[in-house]
């Protein structure tokens, strides 16, 4: 069997708000940039679960008349980005099971360990699995370790927090990878736990409202401001935190493997919100320090002669933030000169490598009489397989840039990422086996200048108070986790990989 995987996702829970799924629908909206394949919302009041999902974009997932079936004042809601398998609608979050209590999950994140977890459940526990997805994996997990827990009693009608932290306790002993959940149990509350090592983010704010005191967690702190609630503090790695329906929390740190906290790094360098403070560090702040310290790189080559630049352009729409700040560190001219049409679809979407190229010269349209006989330098923020980065640089050399030097925001990305990042293939990535020289013939550029290691670190973690180094296993192989199982395992997912999913926006 091959599992689809939901990698960088965006997951909201909500319990005590007056209209929990219109705050998910607008939490959700916030998150769009996690994911664009499906969307799916999960409430919960007396009358029982409540659920609309479907493929497509938020806005489009759900509507007036849908909206008004999902009632109550406990939600949990995911906008998911799928890279294996052919993304149906079974597989769209949430998941839902009746037993013990009624549980609904949503998770960001990738298990490294699946296969070997859905056999045991279906050999040992006897659960046959409806979905191809490891968050349904997770699902029967806690299920499982809370339909087992010492003190828990399905008649009664409260459970336990103590029962809550030995199923969590459970899925920690037995997952390995990347997870951040949220789960609605019914009639009891929410609750929210992240895996030991802290890769994928989760924010927990509150607010008081009408008199009550109301609950949200969520992928980024962008959907907290957006609707409202005060920042209270990111949920820990290895912790698990419960709200009960009367609005209690109840937190705890999970004995588990001893794990360094590793939060991903391709959060700052790509995927969050600008506006986002993922583990206490700016998004926004973090891209510009990548461009000051990619400043100091280049001031270095020029003094050297090795390059000589007339502007600099960012490669729409995460690099603009570095771009700006590598202008004023250089006195270099920032120029938007790549044109990005706003109405043309996703390009991985079509069915050949023509239609994609195609695709990229309507939705990316250079301004040629701010390029033509400039020496350009051509800021991103990551190089991974390199078709998007040669494409592009191609449009540059069409529209007469006399020289273009392509600069990455992050280091050479060699190694696969097995914790939710779309690149599970060394043998995909443009800089896995090849030298400086050979990247730079293949993407056609003459010269091509990465971010270096210390750099990136540095742009995290400059100016704040961090209690973490940032996960770079894709660039220096030091896995946070276990990976013995990777290799099968993906090799596995990826035989069923739809021929459209190799080519994903600027990350490919």
């Amino acid at each position: 069997m091959v599992y689809p995987q939901p990698p960088m996702c965006g997951i909201v829970g909500l319990i005590g708000a007056h209209d929990a799924a219109r705050e998910a629908f607008l939490g959700l909206t916030t998150l769009q940039h996690r994911g664009q394949d499906a969307a799916g919302i999960l409430t919960y009041d007396a009358d029982g679960f409540h659920r609309v999902k479907n493929i497509g974009l938020v806005e489009s997932v759900f509507t007036r008349e849908n909206m008004e079936t999902l009632t109550g004042s406990l939600a949990i809601a995911h906008t998911r980005y799928s890279t294996i398998g052919r993304g149906d609608v079974i597989d769209v979050q949430p998941f839902l099971l009746s037993y013990p209590f009624g549980l609904g999950m949503v998770h960001n994140g990738n298990i490294v360990n699946c296969g070997d977890l859905r056999a045991d459940l279906k050999t040992k526990s006897r659960r046959h699995l409806l979905t191809r997805s490891d968050s349904e994996v997770v699902l029967n997990l806690f299920a499982d370790g809370l339909a087992k827990a010492s003190n828990v009693n399905v008649s009664e009608s409260l459970v336990q927090f103590d029962d809550i932290c030995e199923a969590v306790g459970h899925v920690f002993s037995r997952v390995n990878g990347s997870y951040s959940i949220i789960t609605a149990i019914a009639d009891q509350g929410l609750v929210a736990f992240r895996d030991p090592s802290g890769i994928r983010p989760l924010i927990w704010g509150k607010r008081s409202s009408q008199g009550s005191e109301q609950h949200m967690i969520a992928s980024e702190s962008v959907a907290l401001s957006f609707l409202g609630y005060e920042v209270v503090r990111n949920i820990e790695p290895g912790e698990v935190v419960f709200i009960d329906m009367k609005g209690k929390v109840q937190s705890r740190k999970i004995a588990g493997p001893a794990l360094p906290f590793r939060p991903c790094m391709f959060e700052w360098v790509y995927f969050a919100s600008p506006e986002s403070v993922m583990d206490g560090v700016p998004v926004y702040g973090a891209r510009i320090h990548l461009g000051k310290n990619l400043a100091r790189l280049l001031k270095d080559k020029i003094r050297e002669k090795a390059i000589d630049a007339d502007i600099i352009v960012p490669v729409p729409e995460t690099s603009r933030i570095a771009a700006i700040a590598l202008s004023e560190e250089l006195n270099i001219p920032y120029r938007e000169v790549l044109i990005k049409n706003r109405y043309i679809k996703r390009t991985f979407i079509l069915d050949s490598q023509d239609k994609r190229q195609k695709a990229v010269n309507l939705k990316l349209s250079p301004v040629r009489s701010e390029i033509a006989g400039k020496r350009v330098i051509l800021l991103d923020d990551s190089i991974v397989r390199g078709t998007t980065s040669r494409k592009i640089i191609e449009l540059m050399r069409a529209a007469g840039a006399a020289k273009v030097y392509f600069v990455s925001t992050c280091p050479p990305i060699q190694y696969p990422c097995y914790y939710g990042i779309d690149f599970p293939v060394g043998a995909e990535l443009i800089a896995s086996g090849r030298d400086l020289k050979e990247i730079e013939r293949e993407l056609g550029a003459d010269a091509v200048i990465y971010q270096e290691l210390e750099g990136l670190e540095n742009s995290i973690r400059e100016g704040e108070v961090c209690g973490f180094r940032p996960c770079t296993a894709c660039l220096d192989g030091n896995y946070p986790t276990d990976i013995s199982a990777a290799g099968l395992e993906f090799s596995n997912r990826r035989k069923v990989d739809r021929p459209d999913q190799h080519c994903r926006k600027e990350k490919t």
